[in-house]
């Protein structure tokens, strides 16, 4: 919890965190995420930004996205109920 600004990755329902899961899955590419997603590229900048806003984290930005990965790994080993995608 402590690792995001404003919120906490409880605080992402399922949609945002399977946006999140294929856009690194698509190395962060906004074009190829949407594609793979079929939704417009402006409904996923749509949606980073509003991960930006709850975790003060820019997911399009390397060394937020490696921040964020890892607050997921982590919130996932510790967890008794894990994240699902």
């Amino acid at each position: 919890k402590e690792v995001f600004k404003k919120g906490s990755i409880e605080s992402l329902d399922h949609e945002t965190l399977f946006t999140i899961q294929r856009f690194f899955e698509n190395n962060l590419n906004v074009s190829e995420t949407s594609r793979k997603l079929f939704v417009h590229r402006n409904t996923l900048v749509y949606r980073l930004d509003k991960i930006k806003k709850l975790t003060g984290l820019d997911l399009r930005e390397f060394d937020h996205a490696i921040i964020f990965k890892i607050a997921l790994m982590v919130k996932k080993y510790l967890s008794a109920d894990p994240i699902k995608f």
